[in-house]
This record gives structure tokens, sequence and C-alpha cells, in this order.
């Protein structure tokens, strides 16, 4: 007795460890992904004492318009600013986004320049492939006040939870040139550990309901409702399941491809593999139960009827 109280306490103590390890696990990828995240990139800063900085951040991707929502903030550096840490231009400067669309920014003598919202082309990429689609982006800056261009430098922040944007950058060459913001986005890590858990999730549903209908046949079982509802609900279930993955995903993505469609079709073979087999199981069982009614009937006829007393 001694031995099984010994035996089950360290089981107790395994699962705890267990659980201690994997939600430490999920902190430490938490924090670190966070981490990540939240840091700013500082990209082709100029040498020069006079220029501005676009702090640029990267928010509202979506690969079904391809376009990256870029916000930008235009902060000037040098005689350009009014004082040390202030967003007040002293002499106009004007911006131009070389995008999708042009876009023009412009701060005025003593004034701060209007914070606005971008959009940059995604190009390279299929929707289809999530979560393993990719896709670059391109965006250009230039700036020109009274005596001619202004040196950019970009300053870059993600804050778009679904997506990992990596950027690069090219500095302005002689004149007038753009600055080049360009680099790569793919789907975060979060994205890629929920969709895998979803697509091992519908494989793991759809044969657990293949084995359910192989032991109601294999038994002989007829209508059996509780086991029907359970792989009813399922089929629907994945349903649900499927228009919940993050990123909203295209129908016919790989996610379907790998996992989807395939357990829909498993589940719905099965469950109707299981009822055209319960109900042949319950015709027999009807015509049997009639058989035997029928010969006790023939075994056990009933006697005549008493003959009516006489006056």
């Amino acid at each position: 007795m001694r031995a099984l109280a010994r035996l089950r306490g360290n089981r107790f103590a395994l699962v705890a460890l267990l659980l201690a390890v994997f939600c430490s696990a999920g902190i430490a990828l938490y924090l670190n992904e966070r981490d990540t995240r939240l840091q700013t990139r500082e990209l082709a800063l100029p040498t020069a004492a006079d220029w501005i900085e676009l702090d640029l951040t990267a928010q509202d991707i979506d690969p079904a318009t391809g376009e990256l929502g870029l916000y930008v903030v235009v902060v000037p550096h040098g005689s350009l600013a009014v004082g040390p840490d202030t967003l007040a231009f002293t002499r106009q400067v004007d911006v131009t986004v070389h995008s999708a669309a042009r876009t023009d920014l412009r701060a005025a003598s003593g004034d701060i320049a209007t914070p606005q919202s971008v959009q940059a082309n995604l190009y390279r990429g299929t929707e289809s492939d999530y979560p393993f689609d990719r896709y670059r982006f391109a965006v250009g800056f230039s700036a020109v006040d009274s005596a001619g261009a202004v040196p950019v430098g970009l300053v870059f922040a993600d804050a778009d939870p679904f997506f990992v944007v990596r950027p690069t950058s090219t500095p302005a060459a002689a004149g007038s040139a753009p600055t080049v913001l360009d680099g790569r986005v793919s789907r975060a890590r979060s994205t890629f550990i929920l969709a895998w858990f979803m697509i091992a999730a519908m494989w793991a549903l759809a044969l657990a309901v293949l084995a359910g209908a192989e032991v109601l046949y294999r038994g002989g079982q007829g209508l059996v409702w509780p086991s029907l509802g359970w792989m009813a609900a399922t089929l629907f279930a994945l349903i649900g399941m499927r228009n919940a993955a993050p990123g909203s995903p295209p129908v016919g993505s790989l996610m379907d491809y790998l996992a989807f469609f395939w357990a829909e079709g498993i589940i719905a073979a099965s469950l109707a593999f299981t009822v055209i087999a319960g109900v042949r199981v319950e015709h027999r069982k009807r015509r049997a139960e009639a058989a035997e009614a029928a010969e006790a009937a023939e075994a056990d006829p009933p006697g005549p009827s008493a003959a009516p007393a006489g006056p």
C-alpha cells in the first residue's frame, strides 16, 4: 500500500512538473516574441547635421488587398527643428511618399507635420499559401525644402500582431533620389503555432470519429444516438474552428488541403456509414423480434373457449 501511495504521489509530482514546464515555456515564448516585436530599428540615418526623421509603424497588413499600412510621423533635426526634442519645423518641408499612390506630407514653418497613414504594395506572395505565405514590399521617401533636397532617415517599428516585418533600407543617392524602405513580411510565430495546432486537432478529431465508427460497426451496434450526435457536432465544429484561424485565410488555402478538407470528408463519410450500418442492424433486429413473436405464437396457441353452461 505504501508503494502504491508513493507511486501515486510521484505521478502527481510529475504532472505538476510538466504543467510548470509547459507554462514556463509558454511565458518565455510570449516574452521573447513581445520583446522582439516591440523593438524599433534605425535604418539609413544620415550623417548630415540637418535632416528629417520618419518614424514608421507597420500596421493593418492585408494580404487580400495586397497592402501594408504605414503610420508616418515626421521629426525634424538640426536647424530644421525649432528646438531640441520638438516636432515643430523652422521652415516648410515637403515629404513625398513613393508607393502604390503618391502621398505628400507637408510641414509648414512653425508647425508640426500631421501624422498620416500611407499604403505600400505587397508582392511576391500568395495568400492561399497560409500559414507559410510571405511577401515583399517597397516604398520610397524623399523630402525637399526651399534650398533643395533634405536627407531622410528612417526609424521602423512593427505593430501588426499577425505578421512579422523584417525591414531593410537603401539610403538615398546623390540628388533627390528617395530613401527606399523594403523588406519581407511573414506570419507571426503565434499564428504558426495556432495554425499547426488547428491542423493537428482537425486530424485528431477526424481519426477519433473514424475509430468510433469502426467500433460501432464491428460491435454490431444499431443507431446509437449519442455517438451519432457527437459525430455530427464534430463535423460542424470543425467549420467554426477553421473560420477562427488567425488572419482569416481564404477558402482553399494550404491549411485546408493539409487538414480541413480531409477531416470534413472523413467525418462525413464515417457518419454516413455509421447511419447506414445502424439502420441495417435495426432492421435485422426488428425482423428477428417479429420472427420470435410469430414462433412464440405458434408454440403456444390459445386454448379452446369454454362451452356455455346449460339451462
